[in-house]
């Protein structure tokens, strides 16, 4: 430059940068041009890697979503049908009361005979429970089993063949729409 001559700078001047063929970024480095083959390809491959993670998390939450509409579906069908459940395990020592007198008056020498209406009144209540689900379990001679059986406790067989089976029902088990709600206790032969 000649010192003579007068150069006019202005703001434009001093604030325009310096173009060159390398975009540099602020810490020096040099950044590829948006207008290269490689860089687009490298977009694609990264736009289909997350297309794809994307994807795969729909279907994931969609799965979840599927099991738990059938788990909830399920566990609202499991609570309607045992609903009643609590009530009619309130009533299963009155039914046992009743089936003792009714036991009781069957006997050859017992003082108090079960009357017709108490007949009535006991089928009735037992058609209804039934109507609900509620169904007793028959013990008696059968083989004790731990699924459905509480031994209360163990008397010699009076025979061979009754041994590991049931002798005598103290406590009916009952099942409420095949769901054990009360275990029988039960004398076991050994």
């Amino acid at each position: 430059m000649d010192p003579n001559k007068n150069v006019e700078i202005n703001e434009e001047t001093i604030a325009t940068p310096v173009e060159n063929d390398n975009n540099i970024n602020d810490e020096g480095q040099a950044e590829s041009t948006p207008g290269g083959d490689n860089s687009v390809e490298e977009q694609l491959a990264r736009l289909q890697r997350d297309y794809a993670e994307l994807q795969d998390k729909y279907v994931r939450l969609a799965a979840e979503f599927d099991n738990f509409k059938r788990r909830t579906l399920k566990e609202r069908l499991d609570l309607m049908r045992t609903a009643a459940q609590d009530t009619i395990q309130a009533l299963l020592p009155a039914l046992d009361d009743f089936d003792r007198v009714k036991t009781a008056s069957e006997l050859p020498n017992s003082p108090e005979p079960f009357s017709e209406g108490v007949k009535l009144v006991y089928h009735k209540l037992y058609h209804i429970l039934a109507a609900q689900g509620l169904e007793p379990m028959e013990s008696n001679g059968q083989d004790f089993d731990t699924e459905i059986h509480e031994a209360i406790t163990e008397i010699p067989a009076p025979t061979e063949e009754m041994k590991g089976k049931v002798i005598d029902t103290l406590e009916k088990g009952y099942k409420l729409k095949d769901k054990m709600i009360r275990y029988a206790k039960v004398v076991v032969g050994k």
